[in-house]
């Protein structure tokens, strides 16, 4: 049995959002999609993800819905924008972090960065993650069941 847990993820793509609601499914919990106010869609938008990423703003979400602090584990999924997280994700946390018991992270990408997005992730949320889990995008076609199982197994 999985402590009371809540999924909490943004995707500009959908990959972010598979995976959460893999994750989710599996551990039978709440989930949270980020919405990021500022229009991140096409060329423009993906650059100035890109752009606000590397230089860690901060965007305005709209209002969450579930309230972390009802939750022992709160897993926070983003995707990788220029090696980090994405600014809905930092200000997500960023209004939340004093609320979180335990903390799991996931990130998919598509080129680098894992290891650099997660440390900033913990370096801000500053707890240390019961589990850390990292999917590439070619892998959301092939298989990332393993990988996944590893990470559920390491949030009891």
């Amino acid at each position: 049995m999985y402590m009371k847990t809540l999924v909490v993820f943004y995707s500009r793509s959908g990959n972010t959002k598979k995976i959460a609601e893999d994750i989710s499914n599996k551990v039978k919990s709440d989930i949270e999609e980020i919405v990021d106010i500022k229009n991140r869609k096409g060329l423009f938008g993906w650059f100035s993800a890109a752009m606000d990423a590397r230089s860690k703003k901060l965007t305005t979400i709209k209002d969450i819905k579930y309230d972390p602090s009802k939750y022992e584990l709160v897993i926070i999924g983003t995707p990788i924008w220029a090696g980090l997280m994405a600014p809905a994700v930092r200000t997500y946390i960023s209004q939340n972090k004093t609320k979180f018991k335990n903390v799991a992270l996931f990130c998919t990408y598509g080129g680098s960065g894992k290891i650099k997005t997660f440390t900033d992730m913990e370096e801000f949320i500053g707890i240390r993650p019961l589990s850390k889990f990292g999917i590439r995008e070619k892998e959301l076609i092939t298989s990332y069941e393993d990988k996944l199982k590893e990470f559920i197994k390491d949030l009891k």
